[in-house]
């Protein structure tokens, strides 16, 4: 399925699917929605339950539902992440989004919606939360906006491209004098690159932790036979979770025969420090490498040959790439290039 493009005016839902950030920090909602406006040239608008925070998931249901039934609404995106839709995306009808496809932005625990949207046959992109892309401190990141212009404008194959630099330190949201601050930034080493196949297929995945919760709660995820025509894209979340708890979840997608019929993998830079975990730049750089030789280990267990590339720019690091759920992937390593379908 190919979805429609925007144009400037069209308007744009901002929702909560997960947690309702916009209640939480009202100025940094306003910022996200005046770059919505002053960058992209679209008009966002809320629903009933964008700003309540513990609303119900049945809340939340209606406002994806009404958000993709409204005609006049030409994208949907997610404020922020959270930590509980597993408890009502599995109970989402299908009808409703099968029969008004657009296109969706959000990443984390918004894996769970994105897998949704999957299985009725709708693309959809990983990454682009209003709180951490729109809403970035200083000024957003020009890589950040190229992709997400990609996404929203414009249709074609589009090669994704290294940053030369990368941001995982962030400030508190509760200090609105910070807004106008800009993050420290840090040279990126690049991709890491492991495996000489070249290689294509559509892409699915999304945070580790997501991918968890769909495994073990039996929520339906693509079937081995899908799987033979993905290239899995993954990456950790702002937990900062130990290697121990990704190698049993990238275990368990090599018990469940999905690493041996995948086309690819590609892994996001993982978020290495968090406020509850300040971590040194050295400190930072051990945890990543320690991820990075863990996932080959794994992985390698179950698929001695597809490419395997670390150290990308999506998920919860800056600047980032949206990237395309079920959008067609080329995975060159003669070349170490990627092309995705936006």
């Amino acid at each position: 399925m190919i979805l429609q493009k925007l144009k400037k005016g069209d308007k744009v839902v901002v929702l909560s699917p997960s947690f309702a950030a916009p209640g939480q920090w009202p100025d940094v909602y306003e910022l996200g929605l005046s770059r919505l406006r002053d960058i992209f040239g679209l008009e966002p608008v809320e629903f009933p339950y964008t700003k309540k925070i513990g609303s119900s998931g049945e809340e939340r249901s209606k406002d994806l539902i009404s958000a993709f039934e409204n005609k006049e609404i030409k994208a949907v995106i997610a404020s922020l992440g959270g930590d509980d839709q597993v408890t009502y995306i599995k109970n989402l009808p299908k009808e409703p989004f099968i029969n008004n496809p657009k296109p969706f932005f959000g990443y984390s625990d918004n894996t769970h919606f994105i897998n949704h949207l999957w299985l009725c046959g709708i693309p959809a992109y990983y990454g682009g939360s209003l709180f951490t892309e729109f809403a970035m401190q200083g000024h957003m990141d020009d890589f950040t906006i190229r992709y997400l212009k990609y996404a929203l404008f414009e249709n074609g194959e589009f090669e994704l491209e290294q940053s030369n630099e990368f941001n995982d330190i962030g400030f508190t949201w509760n200090d609105s004098s910070l807004l106008n601050t800009r993050r420290r930034y840090q040279k990126n080493d690049g991709w890491c690159w492991e495996g000489d196949m070249d290689t294509e297929g559509i892409l699915w995945g999304g945070c580790v932790e997501s991918v968890d919760e769909l495994l073990r709660n039996n929520v339906e995820i693509p079937s081995l036979e899908d799987f033979k025509n993905i290239i899995l894209y993954l990456e950790t979340s702002e937990e900062i979770p130990s290697h121990d708890y990704v190698r049993r979840v990238y275990r368990a997608l090599g018990e469940r025969g999905i690493l041996c019929n995948i086309q690819g993998l590609l892994v996001g830079r993982p978020k290495a420090w968090e406020f509850d975990k300040q971590n040194t730049d050295e400190e930072k750089e051990e945890y990543k490498e320690g991820q990075r030789e863990m996932i080959l280990e794994i992985v390698r267990r179950y698929n001695k040959d597809i490419p395997i590339v670390q150290n990308m720019d999506f998920g919860h690091t800056a600047p980032q790439i949206c990237m395309p759920s079920m959008g067609n992937t080329r995975i060159l390593s003669s070349e170490k290039k990627i092309f995705c379908e936006f």
